[in-house]
């Protein structure tokens, strides 16, 4: 598969993020809906916490193994980029939110849409290691794994447009030029990171991004958690949290079954 071909098609897995954010245009839901909403977007985003951790682990272990044979230092220098990047997406993302985002006193509470555009910027983040997977995979000449890593990608993208959306149904209704920047800033690295992953094949910078996004989704979900515990539903909460995990684990099981 040649660059152009797969630049289109790794276009295609990062778009469909899109198909998820028209939720956020629904006409003032009820209470409950909004918890229910918010908690599966916390379901979500928890699946994708642990799915990235466990993608990260994967060539650290291989690591690990040659050190056992006394080449450690690739082992050490995935260790510290790992902790590195995990810091630098979840303190960062602290920092972003207080200097770049809402420049808020302390105790402010974040809004909808602040919140919403750092679950984009987390899931863009993780979205960009998918890029470089598909990228990746097509210049080694699997193109069916290839085209495989789009598909899923693209129908695991729609889960995370929900994921973005979700909490926007908690403030006012957001413009479409405000979703199209949030489906940009989510889905567009994925694009990138395809474009990058062609050209060059790095297990240093698949780990960092995957460990920055973690780091990105942790502070999220934090966030999220707060949000939920505002509407005094544990209950219904806790059942939104599990639909959104099985959704994406649902999904996840696809890219399985079908050889990614």
């Amino acid at each position: 598969m040649n660059l152009t071909d797969t630049v289109v098609l790794g276009a295609i897995a990062g778009f469909t993020i899109f198909l998820g954010l028209p939720i956020a245009r629904l006409r003032s839901p009820r209470p409950a809906w909004q918890a229910f909403l918010s908690a599966t977007a916390t379901g979500i985003l928890l699946f994708l916490l642990w799915d990235i951790l466990s993608k990260a682990k994967e060539p650290i272990d291989t690591a690990l193994g040659a050190a056992r044979e006394g080449e450690g230092a690739a082992f050490v220098g995935l260790v510290v980029l790992f902790c590195v990047g995990v810091a630098v997406g979840l303190i960062g993302l602290v920092y972003l939110d207080r200097v770049l985002i809402r420049r808020r006193k302390v105790g402010a509470q974040t809004t909808p849409a602040q919140l919403a555009l750092m679950i984009a910027m987390g899931i863009g983040v993780h979205n960009f290691s998918e890029g470089l997977a598909i990228g990746q995979a097509s210049r080694s000449g699997a193109l069916e794994l290839a085209t495989v890593l789009i598909v899923g990608f693209g129908l695991h993208n729609l889960t995370e447009g929900f994921g973005i959306a979700a909490p926007l149904t908690l403030g006012a209704r957001p413009s479409w030029a405000f979703l199209g920047l949030a489906g940009l800033i989510g889905g567009g690295p994925t694009f990138l990171g395809t474009i990058l992953g062609y050209s060059v094949q790095s297990t240093l910078a698949f780990v960092l991004f995957l460990a920055v996004a973690a780091g990105s989704i942790l502070y999220v979900v934090g966030e999220l958690l707060h949000v939920s515990r505002r509407f005094q539903t544990p209950a219904l909460v806790a059942w939104g949290v599990w639909l959104g995990f099985i959704a994406g684990f649902a999904t996840d099981l696809l890219l399985t079954w079908a050889g990614a």
